[in-house]
């Protein structure tokens, strides 16, 4: 398996790009929009520097990287080659049942077809093919290029043999493997999710602050970064789409986003990407000031 295709150059498709071209992988990242290619490469070629001045690569193996990484908007021909093609795509059931049709259709017929989805059904997903055994959700973590978790999810006709592949793929890219069934929000997103939308029901209901919730979070809890602020970074649009699935899926109260997310994204406020989430980044990517509405 050298052939790789990556379908989205945003956030998780550019990072996917990445971990594979580094690895020795020949990439083809396609993407729809010319300018989205064009942003994706340049996020490589930026985090890649960062890696050089870390001396986590040399220059040379930054090159390497750049060179293994080919760029398309022809989808049919982005993918005809690939032995694998993971669809980075935006979580929207829609989307990725009409790509997964393509890619049915375009693919040779023993090309493995995997979905980034951090919540979608990986059986619904493979419905839209003709090769469900070969169809499996490798679901990485942001920012790809560093988390070392890779989910790999089965569904229900999903192969042995496609799972065997995977695992031993994802091992090859300095990954850690974890297996896990095809429920809504599969395990990470399952239980982080609700977390987050708690944190946003603490804020909503007035007990405390965004920076206060952080900040307990941060030090009582020892996490890297509180949850307002993970929400941030993973996108408030992402993190409302991944609850909706959820609560679709288990028809569970739960999981019902709080009113407070759905009027945020309603608003346009996405986070770190739209410049303003339940923090303002318009002066930087970090968590440093709290939105003008919280403060």
């Amino acid at each position: 398996m050298k052939n790789i295709a990556v379908i989205g150059a945003g956030t998780m498709g550019n990072g996917i790009a990445h971990t594979f071209a580094q690895n020795g992988f020949n990439v083809n990242l396609i993407d729809i929009s010319d300018a989205s290619l064009k942003n994706g490469i340049a996020t490589i070629t930026k985090n890649l520097d960062r890696q050089v001045a870390k001396e986590v690569l040399t220059e040379t193996q930054k090159n390497n990287t750049l060179l293994n990484i080919k760029l398309l908007t022809d989808l049919k021909e982005g993918v005809s080659q690939a032995n694998l093609v993971v669809e980075a795509a935006s979580e929207n059931h829609k989307i990725k049942l009409d790509i997964f049709k393509n890619l049915e259709e375009f693919c040779k017929p023993n090309t493995i077809l995997a979905s980034n989805t951090s919540s979608i059904s990986i059986t619904q997903i493979a419905s839209a093919t003709k090769r469900a055994d070969k169809v499996i959700g490798m679901h990485f973590m942001n920012p790809v290029p560093v988390m070392k978790l890779v989910e790999i999810i089965s569904g229900y006709s999903t192969s042995k043999a496609t799972l065997k592949t995977i695992t031993k793929l994802a091992e090859q890219l300095g990954k850690t493997p974890v297996p896990v069934n095809d429920y809504p929000g599969f395990v990470a997103n399952r239980i982080l999710m609700p977390m987050i939308n708690e944190a946003v029901e603490t804020l909503y209901n007035g007990v405390a602050g965004v920076a206060e919730i952080d900040t307990v979070m941060k030090l009582g809890m020892a996490h890297p970064m509180g949850p307002l602020q993970l929400a941030d970074f993973i996108g408030l649009d992402v993190c409302l789409a991944i609850l909706e699935v959820m609560y679709e899926g288990f028809k569970n109260p739960k999981y019902a986003p709080c009113p407070l997310l759905v009027n945020m994204v309603r608003a346009g406020k996405m986070g770190v990407k739209s410049g303003e989430g339940f923090y303002n980044y318009s002066e930087s990517r970090k968590a440093e000031t709290v939105a003008a509405q919280f403060a």
